[in-house]
């Protein structure tokens, strides 16, 4: 596995830190996880690859690096080789071709494609093997039940719930879609249940219009998601919003 991790990948190095006492930042590891991840959410983007693939291969990113270091695995080359297996894993078949070539263009805009030589050959043997790396790392598991499908239930839901003037006049569905898809730019998105982590973006696009649902005898999230209580949710859109202000800081 040498190759996987010391292979070519013209990425932004300078992004890692000074070390702790550990031998880690968690700051600066924070922030390089975040642009990976956004890395990896325009790159699908560009292969057009659907919403579930991207967000696997997120997750897979993820789960990689909750038992790898920084240190050690180049980030990049890890994010490239969860696209590729995440295409298998969700049955959108990409080529490594086409995933070098955006790879190549998303850190050198206006770039010819890269020519079939020892360099391009060196990169996709890497992107393969790193695909290996990362099956065993993750015992195999690499399937995600992801939380699209408890949002749109939700989403159904509470607009049965509430009039149809409260629910046009404000933006909640896209603003809970908004708040799933950048989730998968941190952790959060395999630290929760899918029910959980839907149910909280919801909760959030509701709060930050101030729409709220007459209550009965318990509250319409309890009705939705039995076996979430209000400090989860809370401590699920903490963590939401620090993910923003991450943005704020990566940019």
């Amino acid at each position: 596995m040498e190759a996987a991790r010391s292979a070519h990948v013209s990425g932004p190095r300078e992004q890692r830190g000074e070390e702790n006492a550990d031998g880690k930042d968690s700051s600066n590891d924070a922030k390089t996880h975040f642009r990976v991840c956004r890395f990896i959410i325009e790159t699908g983007v560009k292969l057009d690859m659907r919403s579930v693939p991207v967000a696997t291969a997120c997750a897979l990113y993820h789960k990689f690096f909750q038992t790898a270091s920084l240190q050690i695995f180049e980030p990049y080359l890890v994010a490239m080789s969860s696209i590729y297996l995440a295409g298998k894993v969700e049955e959108q078949h990409l080529r490594t071709r086409d995933i070098i070539n955006v790879c190549h263009r998303y850190f050198h805009p206006g770039s010819d494609p890269l020519e079939l030589d020892s360099k391009f050959w060196e990169m996709r043997d890497s992107i393969v093997q790193c695909e290996l790396l990362i099956l065993r790392q993750l015992n195999f598991q690499v399937s995600f039940e992801h939380p699209h499908k408890y949002l749109l239930h939700y989403l159904l839901s509470v607009r049965n719930l509430l009039n149809r003037h409260a629910w046009s006049r404000t933006p909640i569905a896209e603003t809970a879609w908004a708040l799933l898809k950048d989730s998968y730019h941190g952790p959060v998105c395999v630290h929760h249940r899918p029910q959980h982590l839907a149910l909280a973006a919801l909760y959030l696009a509701m709060h930050t219009y101030g729409v709220q649902v007459p209550r009965g005898e318990r509250e319409w999230w309890q009705i939705l998601c039995e076996d979430i209580t209000r400090a989860q949710i809370e401590a699920i859109m903490t963590e939401l919003l620090q993910l923003y202000d991450m943005e704020a800081k990566c940019t």
